[in-house]
């Protein structure tokens, strides 16, 4: 069994087929998944797929990315994460890989939404849901004044170097890894990986983005997630079954979930 810890479901690419999505993570043995709220707007959407389908939960959250949208508070964060299914609070951080003609200094909004996050989070007693690219340092100070170890969660599709891996996990931190550890120019990635201790390691899709080999350049969905698997599997020196049984216990300890699933491909069976 495999878990999904982080997934865009409410996407056009993937919102119009999950009866098809469904069946295929069921195929592959897949049994749960987070889909991840990325706007306030956005929420109504995660939400309802989560409340829909029981193998499916819900976070809530705006992306650092996203400008142009409702900006949250931390009591527009907690009423949601009060909401039936919300197990998480992101995905949020701070990215400045897209600075244009902007500077770090006129980033300030990103890192006044990121407190709100953290503050939300250590409120609610949810996990973080954390995205960081380009940022680390600000992103691991930031947790780090705002008692982030606190909250806890998941640095999810993880890119950055050992160094900061070790920081995220000296706090307390799950690793998350998506299709990216299997793209052939991720040796220094792969590195990473082998140092994630088996009780801080989680798999991701990303999806729709991200597709491991053999279907990069594809639509990603959560029925991929075992490629990611397997190919921490080959780099940790242990079986893709090993994997996929730590990681599917740490989406549940992490989330505060059922260890399993039970009958949930029945279910499905019938459904279709």
């Amino acid at each position: 069994m495999y878990a999904d810890s982080h997934c865009h479901l409410s996407f056009p690419e993937l919102h119009g087929r999950i009866d098809a999505i469904r069946a295929a993570m069921a195929a592959a043995h897949v049994d749960r998944a987070l889909v991840i709220c990325t706007t306030l707007e956005e929420f109504d959407t995660v939400h309802a797929l989560a409340l829909r389908y029981d193998n499916f939960w819900a976070s809530a959250g705006v992306h650092p990315d996203n400008e142009g949208v409702r900006e949250p508070s931390v009591d527009d964060l907690l009423a949601l994460a009060a909401r039936p299914r919300v197990v998480a609070i992101g995905e949020t951080g701070l990215d400045y890989y897209r600075l244009g003609e902007r500077t770090v200094a006129d980033m300030a909004w990103q890192r006044d939404r990121f407190r709100v996050h953290i503050r939300a989070a250590r409120a609610s007693g949810k996990p973080l849901v954390i995205h960081t690219r380009s940022a680390s340092a600000d992103t691991l100070a930031i947790l780090r004044e705002e008692g982030g170890d606190a909250a806890g969660g998941v640095f999810h599709c993880f890119t950055e170097t050992a160094d900061v891996a070790r920081a995220a996990l000296e706090m307390g931190f799950y690793i998350s890894f998506s299709g990216i550890v299997t793209f052939r120019s991720a040796d220094d990635l792969r590195a990473v990986a082998r140092l994630v201790p088996d009780d801080r390691l989680l798999i991701e899709t990303d999806s729709p983005y991200l597709a491991p080999v053999p279907h990069r350049g594809k639509v990603n969905d959560p029925s991929l997630v075992p490629h990611v698997a397997a190919r921490l599997a080959a780099e940790r020196g242990v079986s893709v079954e090993h994997v996929a049984a730590v990681t599917s216990a740490n989406f549940a300890r992490l989330f505060g979930l059922p260890p399993r699933m039970e009958g949930w491909y029945d279910e499905v069976k019938v459904s279709l």
